[in-house]
C-alpha cells in the first residue's frame, strides 16, 4: 500500500496506524501564528468502532490501510453471526453482532450491503441509506389524537423497533433512514 502525506488528507479516507485500519471522520486544518500546520483528524479505529482525536503536523506521513469494500447480499443470521455473499465471487462471509450494530434492525434477507474487509477478513457492513420494510405490529392510535408530532413504536418485519408516526399501523410499509434509525415516509409495497 501507499503513504499519504498531510495534503493528502480527507474526510472519509482510511489509513493504517500501528496495524490496525482507521477511517478519517473529521479533519480540520489549523495554522498556528507561528511553527509548522496542524492536521487534526478524528480516526475511527474499524477494529473496535471507537473515534479517537490525533494531531499531525505538515508534512507527516501515514500508511494507506489495504482496506477493500465490495458489494454483497445479506443471506441470514445464525444466532450472533450475520453472513454475506460476495456478488461476484460468491464467496461467504461472516459478520459478528458486534460488527454489524444496530444495523441489524433493517437488514432484510437478500438486501445488497457494502462489506467491508481488511486483510481479507470483513470488519463491517454499510447499508443502503433508505429500506422499504413492513410494520408488522402496530398499537392502534387512540381516536380523535390528531396531534401532529406524536409517535409511537413500531416493530419492524426485521423484528427492529423505530418510533413512527402515530397514524401507522401494522401491515403499512415504511421507508426507514439506515443511518439515523428514523421514518422518514409512509410507501407503497417494494416491486
Amino acid at each position: 500500500m501507499g503513504t499519504l502525506s498531510t495534503s493528502d488528507f480527507r474526510k472519509g479516507m482510511k489509513v493504517q496506524i500501528d496495524g490496525v485500519p482507521y477511517l478519517c471522520v473529521e479533519m480540520n486544518f489549523r495554522k498556528p501564528g507561528k511553527g509548522a500546520a496542524l492536521y487534526e483528524c478524528k480516526m475511527k479505529n474499524l477494529l473496535r468502532n471507537t473515534v479517537t482525536d490525533r494531531t499531525y503536523r505538515a508534512g507527516q506521513t501515514l500508511e494507506e490501510a489495504d482496506v477493500m469494500e465490495f458489494t454483497a447480499q445479506f443471506l441470514y443470521k445464525q444466532v450472533d453471526t450475520f453472513v454475506f455473499m460476495n456478488n461476484q465471487d460468491y464467496e461467504q462471509y461472516e459478520l459478528s453482532a458486534d460488527q454489524v450494530g444496530d444495523q441489524w434492525k433493517f437488514l432484510k434477507e437478500n438486501m445488497d450491503c457494502q462489506v467491508m474487509t481488511f486483510d481479507n477478513n470483513p470488519i463491517a457492513v454499510t447499508l443502503p441509506n433508505h429500506v422499504v420494510l413492513q410494520v408488522t405490529f402496530a398499537e392502534p392510535a387512540p381516536k380523535g389524537n390528531t396531534a401532529t408530532g406524536v409517535t409511537k413504536p413500531v416493530t419492524l418485519e426485521t423484528e427492529g423497533e423505530i418510533l413512527a408516526p402515530a397514524f401507522i399501523n401494522t401491515g403499512d410499509w415504511l421507508r426507514v433512514d439506515t443511518r439515523t434509525g428514523e421514518y422518514v415516509e409512509r410507501t407503497n409495497a417494494p416491486e
